[in-house]
């Protein structure tokens, strides 16, 4: 009888060694899986390499970005297999001689060559899920050590600084044409000359080079003719000369009209 309860003692020892044994290989196993997982993913263009912004969903932190994306665990997933170890020339994370040339071009230009790819780089370093702001916050990630990165937004303090820019832009465009208006008024007849050639019979004759008239635009025909001045052109297209009558024969036009047509056939030949 007690020989009976010695071995099923035995047994039921030697099962939980067993199950304790086994429980311990487990989790070696998954220690050593653990430590033998790549610490980032390459992306070659073409392939789907899921949503990164998906795999670094379980970190949290502050990454250096403000939109929303997970610029630390994007780039982990993403960039890192390149730019943690430098293939293909990329610069190495935190390597300051590595970047100086790129980070001289602005955070703008370095933007644009991760989101539409440069060299042997992708399009977001292989990844098409990645939406331009995770890109966005994965550079400014990798960049932070190297250089001073602007604080990234949702995209509307940006798009508004950019009209406000138009703006500005349109309105020094229009005080540069009132300027021009102005000078035109003050230093000419303030004519439409071109108006005036297309609306009188001068196109007759100087658009076919009828008569031996200069065409309009051709400068070798006008050359000899703006050697002598504008001023004996004037008086020629005025009081006539040659085979051209006075005005061209549209004696209506005023002496300033006739100007101004003569301005518009020399500014087209020069």
């Amino acid at each position: 009888m007690k020989s009976s309860k010695l071995i099923i003692g035995a047994l039921a020892a030697l099962g939980l060694t067993a199950g304790m044994a086994s429980a311990q290989a487990e989790e070696d196993r998954d220690a050593i899986a653990e430590r033998l997982k790549p610490v980032g993913q390459l992306c070659l263009q073409g392939e789907d390499c899921g949503t990164a912004s998906a795999a670094g969903s379980d970190g949290g932190g502050d990454n250096g970005s403000s939109n929303g994306a997970d610029g630390e665990s994007i780039y982990g997933s993403v960039c890192a297999a390149c730019h943690d170890s430098g293939a293909a020339g990329a610069p190495v994370r935190g390597d300051e001689a590595a970047w100086s040339d790129r980070t001289g071009q602005g955070f703008e230009t370095l933007l644009d060559h991760a989101i539409n790819g440069i060299g042997a780089m992708p399009a977001k370093g292989g990844n098409p899920n990645l939406s331009d702001e995770e890109v966005q916050a994965a550079v400014a990630y990798m960049v932070e050590p190297v250089m001073e990165v602007p604080e990234l937004g949702n995209g509307d303090e940006a798009a508004a600084e950019e009209d406000a820019t138009t703006e500005e832009d349109a309105a020094t465009d229009e005080v540069a044409a009132e300027d021009e208006a102005t000078e035109l008024a003050e230093n000419g007849n303030g004519l439409d000359g071109a108006a005036l050639y297309a609306g009188s019979a001068c196109v007759a004759c100087h658009a076919s080079g009828a008569a031996g008239a200069p065409v309009v635009g051709n400068a070798d025909d006008w050359a000899e003719r703006l050697d002598k001045g504008v001023e004996t052109l004037y008086q020629s297209a005025i009081n006539g000369i040659g085979a051209m009558p006075p005005k061209g024969g549209a004696m209506a036009l005023s002496d300033e009209e006739v100007k101004a047509i003569v301005d518009h056939m020399v500014a087209e030949a020069q």
